[in-house]
């Protein structure tokens, strides 16, 4: 590892605090989640103006270009102002970064402008009832029809379908072919006659999970990303950018949420004395602390490997298994410390904190199973990082 923060990348730092500290929002944002969602696209819109969404883009793409380092400062100080999240997530992580390797020049001036400025929402239509896990098993059919594909199917746990304009959809179209071979990458409009979308009520109480129905849905073949039947190849590359290029700015998350545990643990008492001075819970704490620390350090190793030349690969595992397993035993710490405050309305006015720990807790149980469950995971990095045969 051989990480050093120069001069420029400090000068760099010192230019995006300057400007956060003057546009964050002040007020907070809305608990219901459509306010939430307007919230967050304004915000967006507010940096892409300023040119700082997606700054790890190339310049001609809207980006600023941005080294990894100066990437890592960026989350830092998001972090430090505790800024909003954004809308277009998926837009900037994975379909912007996918296009910009495989779609056509046409492609790209048309989505790429309105991912950065969050004017077109994205989701990402892979998943599909008997096909999660083993994704390559998937049935939504694209059948060639004149200048058109028709595609039949359904997708699930689609994230921000609800709100999403457009939407990165593997299917079938050849399935005669080894199942890795007859899929094809397609770009369609959520706005498509045909295209149903049904909220899922989750353990958290929210719905911005969907199930996506197409029903004899008309998709341009200017649509198709690569070539037919080659969607394989280019999900992999949305894959590794989903599992590893937000790496850095999720163990900055991370850091908040020790933080906001570490705060709950100074306000709640038991006998008599807050359960931050507990001996049993400041070695929880401790190790909390230890193993965000060393994300933090792995993080630095794999800018390390990508400034000597080595581009990202499977390693993008061992982040994603890691930080979403850390997040859950962290979560876990936090109800521990709540204690049976834990039941309470987080609206309550006996809830010890403003953070909302229980809808954490729910959630990361979930992290361990997006983008790749943690068992999937485990085989990655078993099978092609360690070289182990096949169990």
């Amino acid at each position: 590892m051989d990480v050093c923060f120069d001069d420029a990348t400090e000068a760099f730092r010192q230019e995006v605090r300057a400007w956060l500290e003057a546009n964050v929002p002040r007020e907070p944002m809305p608990s219901d989640p459509e306010g939430a969602f307007r919230y967050t696209r304004a915000w967006q819109k507010k940096m892409f103006d300023a040119g700082w969404a997606g700054i790890h883009w190339p310049k001609p793409y809207g980006g600023r270009g941005a080294t990894l380092l100066e990437q890592a400062v960026f989350q830092q100080e998001l972090a430090r102002a505790q800024a909003p999240p954004i809308a277009n997530t998926l837009g900037l992580m994975i379909v912007g970064p996918t296009l910009m390797v495989h779609g056509t020049e046409e492609q790209k001036k048309r989505y790429i402008p309105r991912i950065l400025s969050a004017e077109e929402i994205w989701c990402q239509g892979f998943s599909e009832p008997n096909s999660g896990s083993d994704l390559a098993s998937l049935q939504t059919r694209a059948v060639e029809d004149g200048d058109d594909f028709v595609v039949n199917g359904q997708k699930i746990w689609t994230s921000m379908a609800h709100v999403a304009d457009m939407c990165i959809l593997l299917t079938r179209t050849d399935p005669q072919a080894p199942k890795h071979k007859g899929i094809s990458f397609l770009l369609v409009d959520m706005h498509s006659p045909g295209i149903t979308v049904k909220p899922l009520r989750q353990i958290t109480g929210g719905a911005e999970f969907n199930e996506v129905f197409f029903e004899n849905v008309r998709v341009p073949k200017q649509q198709l990303v690569g070539q037919l039947n080659d969607g394989w190849r280019i999900a992999m590359t949305t894959l590794t950018h989903e599992r590893g290029s937000a790496s850095f700015g999720t163990q900055v998350q991370m850091k908040r949420v020790l933080d906001n545990i570490i705060d709950v643990a100074k306000k709640v008492k038991r006998h008599g004395q807050p359960l931050s001075a507990d001996p049993v819970i400041r070695q929880k704490l401790a190790q909390a602390y230890i193993r965000v620390d060393l994300m933090r350090l792995n993080n630095y190793r794999s800018i390390t490997n990508q400034l000597r030349g080595q581009p990202p690969g499977p390693e993008a595992s061992l982040d994603k298994l890691y930080w979403s397993e850390m997040n859950k035993w962290m979560q876990e710490i936090g109800q521990e410390i709540l204690g049976l405050f834990s039941q309470l309305d987080p609206e309550s006015r006996h809830y010890p904190t403003s953070v909302n720990l229980q809808y954490s807790f729910l959630w990361s149980r979930a992290e361990t199973i997006y983008s790749g469950t943690s068992e999937i995971q485990r085989n990655i990095i078993g099978e092609r990082v360690l070289g182990l045969p096949r169990g």
